[in-house]
């Protein structure tokens, strides 16, 4: 992207993104005090391009706030009060059960911390609602209030996360962290923990397997410098982890807290530099939301432009923010979520609480598989007619059988199950004699996977079949497969696991602590069979008008012959991502056969008949 600066501070800035260089705290600083709001803007757009393409992400969610008492006085919070004042409510399990309904994806429970509730009344509130509606993902309790039974309770972080898990948690939302700060927890929440227990709360959350959220509360006392600071730090821990889903800015709403000088709300330039900035510092989180009970639809669409790739969802019955003053509706329906979307320009993506795509708003998508060995494909498109979706292999395949995806580099198992609607076209993803990328890291041998558990990433369709092949016809050994979701997991509970893409990648380079052994699919496959495998075919549904395909052949042969002139160049910043070189990106992407020719179509004919017998015998993987 060609951008013309008149903050001239903002080009070395930019260069370095584009090298996939990240940035400082004085760099922080510079994005936060330009005027140059346009220039920031398109900045953030760029590296929200490369991560989400066109997309868009919301969910049908509620939000739920049992209680507003609570033991703190928080001077920023409006929501909270005292145990027998007329303002103060509890809410019983069922009364919270008669907010939800079936078409909901997500519920978030957060809430106030009254003196006199038991243990056992929070875990049950989790277990009642996840065995009530199995379908709605529970995203419960912020780092503060996991704090707080830790301490009420006697039990140790660990603990209290194993059991929320069991009972049916699957996410933690990113609130209670406001600014790492330590002056400004002294001022305004003295009561609340600080940087150092939040960040260690939210790591416990990710080794057990809990993905959780990260958020700022800006716009009250806290200095530039102080929001760059909170931005590092939640950076450094998602480099140590991975488990962050999402950040969210949430603009600071007055009310009538009293906090000196903040007696107004954020501008709309404030908002949208700090999700601009968010995007550009957070270079290692998937997602950056523009959350619009904070922010105002008109500044929330806005955003979408700013670097923003999420919108929150319907949520209802939201009360801190309104309490202290926020202007938004109580609830923004469906319809008027696809509308905001829709007129940004981008593809209206209905999620799950782990972001992959529930459904799909817009015609005309291109489905891209967002990992490394892509971007040859992707990196100089002309999407013209087209949208583009990054999304896993194995999403891309459910949304094309209901007719969401128009044309995609489809996993290959996919396209063998939808060839009656799918045209084959000439390029694809195939190794030679090893790939890197689609690994098995095991703690036995091949013949030892007898009966074994073996966790396979949600991603994945082709190399879990792939993985079952090698497997049954190759060594005669039959494992148990279960699914991992998209988020973290805790590894322990697995006698090996298959990982692709990007992951798989860095746990190759970088290794997978608690597994001893490494299996390349493809050189397995290659051993065996003397022949490339192809894990990835690009296909146009038959219904797509003629002109559009020829369209999409042209652009796709230009990008693929562009990037092959410089694979270092186009797979810098995202080889930068994963931890790797310059020189080992090209070695990555050399090692690809992108064209269909007469070896890859003779691979992928035996690997059909391999899959024919598996089919014959056992029911479909999940």
């Amino acid at each position: 992207m060609t951008i013309a600066f008149r903050d001239n501070s903002l080009i070395p800035i930019w260069e370095r993104i584009q090298k996939g260089e990240r940035l400082s705290l004085e760099e922080g600083v510079t994005l936060f005090k330009t005027q140059d709001l346009i220039s920031l803007g398109k900045m953030a757009y760029s590296v929200q391009q490369a991560k989400s393409g066109d997309a868009v992400y919301f969910v049908l969610n509620r939000k739920i706030e049992p209680t507003n008492i609570c033991v703190l006085s928080c001077k920023f919070c409006d929501f909270a009060t005292k145990k027998g004042r007329p303002d103060a409510y509890e809410m019983t399990i069922e009364e919270i059960l008669s907010k939800l309904s079936p078409e909901l994806h997500e519920v978030h429970i957060t809430g106030g911390m009254p003196p006199d509730w038991p243990w056992k009344r929070y875990v049950e509130m989790v277990r009642v609602i996840h065995e009530k509606y199995p379908t709605i993902d529970v995203k419960a309790y912020t780092a503060v209030e996991i704090d707080f039974f830790h301490k009420k309770f006697k039990k140790s972080i660990e603990e209290v996360l194993i059991e929320l898990k069991e009972a049916g948690l699957r996410t933690m939302p990113g609130g209670g962290s406001e600014v790492f700060s330590e002056r400004v927890r002294r001022l305004l929440f003295n009561q609340k923990i600080g940087a150092k227990a939040w960040l260690d709360i939210h790591r416990k959350a990710h080794r057990l397997g809990i993905p959780t959220n990260a958020t700022l509360l800006y716009g009250h006392i806290e200095t530039l410098e102080e929001r760059v600071i909170h931005l590092i730090k939640l950076r450094k821990l998602q480099d140590e982890t991975g488990g962050f889903l999402s950040f969210i800015p949430l603009a600071f709403q007055p009310g009538d807290t009293g906090i000196k000088g903040r007696s107004e709300f954020t501008s709309a330039i404030d908002d949208l530099k700090t999700i601009a900035v968010s995007r550009l510092m957070l270079d290692n989180f998937p997602h950056i939301k523009a959350y619009w009970v904070m922010l105002t639809e008109e500044v929330a669409a806005i955003a979408l432009n700013f670097g923003a790739d999420d919108i929150e969802g319907t949520v209802g019955e939201e009360h801190i923010a309104h309490d202290a003053g926020a202007i938004s509706p109580m609830k923004l329906a469906k319809d008027q979520i696809i509308k905001i979307i829709r007129d940004a320009g981008k593809i209206p993506v209905e999620r799950d609480i782990f972001y992959n795509p529930i459904n799909v708003y817009a015609d005309h998508i291109i489905g891209k598989i967002p990992y490394l060995n892509s971007v040859p494909f992707y990196h100089n498109l002309e999407k013209r007619e087209f949208k583009i979706l990054p999304i896993s292999p194995r999403r891309m395949g459910v949304l094309s059988e209901t007719g969401k995806i128009d044309a995609g580099l489809f996993s290959l198992v996919d396209y063998f199950y939808q060839e009656d609607r799918l045209e084959l076209l000439n390029w694809c993803i195939a190794t030679r004699d090893q790939v890197k990328s689609v690994m098995l890291f095991s703690n036995h041998g091949w013949l030892d996977l007898e009966g074994k558990v073996i966790g396979i990433t949600d991603e994945t369709a082709t190399s879990v079949r792939l993985l079952q092949v090698l497997l049954e016809k190759k060594y005669g050994v039959r494992a148990i497969f279960k699914r991992l979701h998209s988020g973290v997991n805790d590894y322990r509970q697995y006698d090996a696991v298959l990982l692709i893409g990007d992951e798989a990648l860095r746990r190759n380079k970088f290794g997978f602590e608690g597994f001893e052994l490494v299996y390349d699919l493809a050189t397995e496959w290659y051993e065996w069979q003397k022949l490339p495998f192809v894990f990835a075919v690009w296909a146009v549904r038959k219904s797509v008008p003629d002109t559009d395909k020829q369209t999409l052949r042209e652009a796709l042969e230009r990008s693929l012959v562009l990037a092959e002139e410089d694979f270092e160049k186009i797979g810098v910043a995202h080889g930068k991502e994963i931890g790797l070189t310059g020189s080992e990106v090209v070695e990555y992407l050399g090692g690809f056969n992108f064209r269909v020719g007469e070896r890859e179509r003779e691979a992928m004919r035996v690997f059909h008949q391999f899959v024919e017998e598996l089919e014959g015998i056992k029911k479909p993987l999940p």
